[in-house]
């Protein structure tokens, strides 16, 4: 569900947004920009669904063993 939301800003910055990010495109920005720093994802669950692709967790062990092997044999 879509909420919306009216903010003021300096005129040289709307100006900004129309010009390099086009009118029809502003709010689709600023979602994108704003998201990460208030929209926390629920990790545990992002974890568990990743396990689930056992291809991926294949591969992945696969460089995790291959780089622990590489750092056995590094020279200080």
């Amino acid at each position: 569900m879509q909420k919306k939301l009216t903010i003021t800003v300096d005129e040289e910055v709307y100006e900004g947004l129309h010009k390099i990010i086009g009118p029809r495109k502003i709010s689709r920005f600023v979602q994108e920009i704003v998201r990460p720093h208030v929209v926390r994802p629920n990790l545990e669950a992002a974890y568990a669904e990743m396990a689930k692709d056992k291809k991926r967790e294949k591969e992945a062990k696969e460089w995790a063993e291959a780089t622990f092997k590489d750092v056995a044999n590094e020279t200080a």
